[in-house]
Order: structure tokens, then C-alpha cells, then sequence
């Protein structure tokens, strides 16, 4: 029961994680006709979030390594949750907007930026190899419901009461999650405790080094490093476009279709590809050869329907495209983001939140040049070509060098 009410309660948490994180690539083209905003600034304001993304990856993974990913988890989300509530009073306090809204951008990318490293450092001590693929994909599912939420009930809000209701919608719920999982599952004594490590500062234990020289040694490593890039990085771009590009090329269309049918299709694609990860592991198959094939499905498969979108004018099939772009890529969480876990099990926060400050990174830049390249061409087609080639090149290098044995047993430690 307690393993239940945990997955339950961490499949909400990353829904409002990105029902939050999506609030603002939903409201864009309204607060940019509000605040006068064009193109690359709009790209920057959407591109803001991974700067400061990127910075706390390797941190949240640590921390949840040591002090536990449940913890980081919830200190967290206080915080961004309190964040997207007040986001629209920022947004009033002075006439330059643009630099209000895109620093409260880069501390939600700073405070958020701890979540998955924290939580796959939680799974990987917590879950069996054997399960860890299905209990992954149903947690990294709330990224989808997450994004349908903002979609579909943030749609209905910006139409009915303007863009502000969305962040006070998303803000709130978070704060509602953030009581509940303090009230009812974790002790207050163990908050304070985590608290007080953090204050007087990490002991450094030999059991507890990472073995950081012995794993950037191994080609696997980077292998799986540069396939979560690229994972990450063309996810990061679509999700921040997708909005846009439907908004105006089809301005009559009606925003919560394109805004949830995507992510609608995600939810049952990313089950799938949990459990379809597993089964195939239990009939035997080798666990790196089901590691590779999602990671066909997720960026390969994926970067042919996003090529797609660039070379139609239908609304409905661009809303197939589009789904089956964005369902596809939920099998990564069975393929690379499990990988990581396989590699490293002992410190997979740590090689976790490396890999996805790379992906961030990469997410800053493309989501900035992506806005480039749409206003300097005109054409949407050139943000669908970045987004296969940044994929088919993560696709590529994992399955050359991608493995699945445990790189981080080493009676030598190398200290952090």
C-alpha cells in the first residue's frame, strides 16, 4: 500500500510539474499580444526556463542520492508552486515585463530542475530492475497529464478569464499537492532533519562518493549522456513551439484539440512502453537490446512524424502528426531514462541530473534558435528539421555505444 499511495503520489507530482512548467508556452501568444512581444522574444521568454534548468540537475540528483529524492522532491515544489501563483502580480509590478517574466522563468527552471534527477535517484534505490521500466513510464506519464491539464482545462480558463487564471489554476493545485504528501506521507521530523543537513552542509562519507572518473571513462556513459540530450532537448522544443505553430497556422482551429489530443495520445503510449519494456526483459531478452528499441520508437520513429508537420496544410493531420510525434517520444522513459539506472544504480541521480543539464543546455539553444529560424525563414518547417536531426543523432550514438552493465562498482572512489 505504501509503494501505491508513493507511485500515485509521484505520478501527480510530475502532472503539476509540467502543468505548471506548460502554463506559459500555453499563454504566450496572449501575453505577447498583451505586452507588445514578437518572436525572439517570446523565444527567449519560453527558452528562460532552461537556464536556469540546467543549473540544478546535478545538484537535485546528489542531494537525492543523499539525503533522498522524496524530500528534494517536496522542498521544491513549495517553492515553484508558490512561484506560478504569483507569476501574474509579477507581471504588474513593473512596465518591463519581459524581465519580470523571464526571471521568474529562470528560478522555476532552478527550483524544478531537481525533480527528475531527485526521482530517478528515489526509483533506482527503491525498484526492482525488473519492474523499473513500467513504474518509470507510469510516474514520467504525469508529464503528459500534466500537459493535457494545462491544455485542456488552461485552454478553457485563458478563453474564459484570461492568461492569469492559468498560473493561479496550476500554482494553487501544486500547493494543494505539496500539503497533502506532508500531511500524509512524510513526518515533519524528517523535513527538519533534511533541512539541517543542508544547512551545516553534505558529510562526505567514502560510501557515498561518486565514482565520477570511472564513469566518464566508459562510452556507454556518454552514449547515454548524449541520447538524453537529445531526448530532452527536441521534447524541450516541440513542447515550447507545438502551441504556437497551431495558434497561427490555424488560427480558427480550436485551441483545446491541439492543445490535448497530442498528450491524450501520450498517456497510454507511455504505459505501453513500460510495460511492454518489462515483458520483453522477462521473456528473456537482453535488457540493453529493449533499452535500443525504445530508443528507436522514441527518437527515431518520432523525429519522422515531427519532419511530417512541416510538410502539410490539414489541421487534422497535423494534429495526428503532432500526437504521434509526442506519443512516440514517451518511450524514452523506457529506454534511455531506465538505461541510466541500469549503468549506474548507486549514484544514478547524479549521472541523471549530468545528463539532463546536458539536455537543458541543448533545450536553451535549440528553443532560442528554433524562434530564429521561424522568424528569420518564415516557415515552421526549418524548427521540424532541427528537431530530427538533434534525435537521430542521440538515436545513433546509443546504438552504437549504448550498454546496459553496471559501470559504477569500483572499490576506488573518485570524491565529487
Amino acid at each position: 500500500p505504501e509503494c501505491q499511495a508513493w507511485t500515485g503520489t509521484l505520478l501527480l507530482g510530475t502532472c503539476l510539474l509540467y502543468c505548471t512548467r506548460s502554463s506559459m508556452p500555453i499563454c504566450t501568444v496572449s501575453m505577447s499580444q498583451d505586452f507588445g512581444w514578437n518572436k525572439k522574444e517570446a523565444g527567449i521568454l519560453l527558452s528562460s526556463f532552461f537556464w536556469g534548468y540546467c543549473l540544478t540537475q546535478v545538484v537535485g540528483g546528489h542531494l537525492g542520492d543523499r539525503i533522498g529524492g522524496e524530500k528534494v522532491i517536496l522542498l521544491s515544489a513549495s517553492a515553484w508552486g508558490s512561484i506560478t501563483a504569483v507569476t501574474p502580480l509579477l507581471a504588474q509590478l513593473s512596465s518591463a515585463q519581459l524581465a519580470f517574466m523571464t526571471f521568474s522563468r529562470i528560478l522555476m527552471g532552478l527550483l524544478q530542475g531537481v525533480y527528475f534527477p531527485a526521482l530517478t535517484s528515489l526509483l533506482s534505490q527503491k525498484v526492482r530492475d525488473s519492474e523499473r521500466a513500467f513504474t518509470y513510464s507510469t510516474v514520467g506519464a504525469g508529464s503528459q497529464f500534466g500537459t493535457l491539464l494545462t491544455g485542456a482545462v488552461g485552454s478553457l480558463l485563458l478563453e474564459w478569464y484570461g492568461w492569469q487564471s492559468v498560473f493561479y489554476f496550476s500554482g494553487g493545485l501544486t500547493l494543494l499537492w505539496v500539503w497533502y504528501v506532508y500531511r500524509y506521507l512524510l513526518s515533519g521530523k524528517d523535513l527538519v532533519l533534511a533541512l539541517g543537513v543542508l544547512a551545516q552542509g553534505l558529510p562526505v562519507s567514502r560510501h557515498s562518493r561518486v565514482p565520477w572518473r570511472r564513469l566518464f571513462r566508459k562510452p556507454a556513459v556518454w552514449a547515454a549522456v548524449i541520447s538524453q540530450l537529445s531526448a530532452a532537448c527536441s521534447f524541450f522544443v516541440l513542447i515550447s513551439w507545438l502551441p504556437t505553430f497551431f495558434k497561427e497556422t490555424f488560427p480558427d482551429a480550436k485551441g483545446w484539440i491541439f492543445n490535448v489530443v497530442p498528450w491524450l495520445v501520450a498517456i497510454p503510449a507511455s504505459l505501453f512502453s513500460g510495460f511492454l519494456s518489462d515483458h520483453l526483459i522477462n521473456q528473456g531478452y537482453r535488457a540493453i537490446t529493449v533499452r535500443k528499441l525504445m530508443q528507436g520508437m522514441g527518437l527515431g520513429l518520432s523525429s519522422v512524424f515531427a519532419l511530417c508537420l512541416g510538410h502539410t496544410s490539414s489541421f487534422c493531420e497535423s494534429v495526428v502528426f503532432a500526437s504521434a510525434s509526442i506519443g512516440l517520444q514517451t518511450f524514452n522513459h523506457s529506454g534511455i531514462s531506465v538505461n541510466i539506472q541500469d549503468l549506474a544504480p548507486s549514484c544514478a541521480g547524479f549521472l541523471f541530473g549530468v545528463a539532463n543539464t546536458a539536455g537543458a543546455l541543448a533545450g536553451v539553444v535549440g528553443v532560442c534558435l528554433g524562434g530564429y529560424l521561424i522568424e528569420t525563414t518564415g516557415s515552421w518547417t526549418c524548427l521540424f528539421n532541427l528537431v530530427a536531426i538533434i534525435s537521430n543523432l542521440g538515436l545513433c550514438t546509443f546504438l552504437v555505444f549504448g550498454q546496459a552493465q553496471r559501470v559504477d562498482l569500483s572499490s576506488t572512489h573518485e570524491d565529487l
